[in-house]
């Protein structure tokens, strides 16, 4: 079921995925420009799983032009936004799905509602003709590690080969492979009041600084008033 088949859930869905991410990602420009024609032209790709009527997980994902190349792939989320709006837009045939985001209610956790609401994607992808099926990840664990790079860490592994990260291995399960990180996926920039209220933190001097949820290092350069995050994420592909 897609958002638009039951808009008056709309709401109760945005909820699941908003408490599952930092208050910073909601700061990002470029969905702020491009999401409303998101919603308007790719909603077959926007879908929820209910649970006697009530939004338990949901998920949404964009079609877009890729011709299978690490080369020609989008530098991360904002990039594979722009490419998709941009490429319907100008009327360039899409040939490949991109996972965009994911979330799960957290009290039904654990009962594989992420890997349907995947499948279902995918499921829609390859029945629309699309040769491709990619992501741009956030890995569930990464932040544990934000002064380790994106390519180190997903070559962590378990002694079964696959990720240390719970999202990763998730993907492995259902047969994706690890392409390259994506290096410059969201850029997030604010004041020094905007940081300290999305992070609940102080930031009292110029330097780089660790931030509850964020994947890397924030900039934070008190002589600008601003604050520059640049998080890198990590592209893999399904069979």
């Amino acid at each position: 079921m897609t958002r638009t088949d039951r808009p008056e859930l709309h709401e109760a869905a945005a909820v699941a995925f908003r408490e599952r991410w930092p208050e910073f990602i909601f700061h990002d420009d470029v969905p702020k420009r491009y999401m409303g024609r998101v919603e308007e032209y790719f909603a077959r790709y926007d879908v929820m799983v209910l649970d006697e009527g009530a939004v338990i997980a949901g998920g949404w994902a964009v079609p877009m032009a890729w011709d299978g190349t690490i080369d020609d792939l989008p530098s991360g989320y904002d990039d594979a936004l722009i490419r998709a709006v941009e490429g319907r837009e100008a009327g360039i045939e899409p040939t490949s799905l991109s996972f965009m985001a994911v979330a799960v209610g957290s009290s039904h956790d654990k009962r594989g509602m992420a890997g349907v609401v995947l499948k279902e994607l995918a499921r829609r992808a390859h029945s629309d003709g699309l040769a491709h099926v990619v992501a741009p990840l956030r890995p569930t664990w990464k932040h544990r590690y934000p002064m380790v790079s994106m390519a180190e860490y997903a070559g962590w592994t378990r002694p079964d080969g696959l990720s240390i990260d719970p999202w990763i291995r998730t993907h492995q399960r259902m047969g994706a492979r690890v392409l390259c990180p994506a290096h410059r996926s969201m850029v997030i920039e604010g004041s020094v009041a905007d940081w300290e209220s999305w992070a609940d933190m102080v930031f009292p001097v110029t330097r780089e600084y660790v931030v509850p949820g964020a994947l890397n290092l924030v900039l934070i350069d008190r002589e600008r008033d601003r604050g520059v995050y640049v998080e890198e994420n990590l592209w893999v592909q399904h069979s």
